[in-house]
C-alpha cells in the first residue's frame, strides 16, 4: 500500500482473523479428540433435529 509516497507495509494472517480461533492449540485437541470418538464409534448421526431431540428426550 502507498500512502503520501510512502509504502506501508500491512501485516497478514494466513488465516483470516474471525477464524483463528479455530486453530487454538486447545480447539485443535478438541478436534483431534472428536475424530478420535467418531473413529472409534462413539458418535451418533441423526437424520433429523427431530431424530436428535427424541434421543436427547429418551
Amino acid at each position: 500500500m502507498i500512502e503520501d509516497g510512502k509504502i506501508v507495509l500491512v501485516p497478514m494472517k494466513l488465516v483470516p482473523a474471525e477464524q483463528a480461533w479455530f486453530w487454538t492449540a486447545e480447539w485443535q485437541e478438541a478436534e483431534r479428540q472428536a475424530q478420535a470418538d467418531i473413529k472409534a464409534g462413539r458418535a451418533k448421526a441423526f437424520q433429523s433435529v427431530d431424530e436428535l431431540l427424541e434421543e436427547l428426550d429418551s
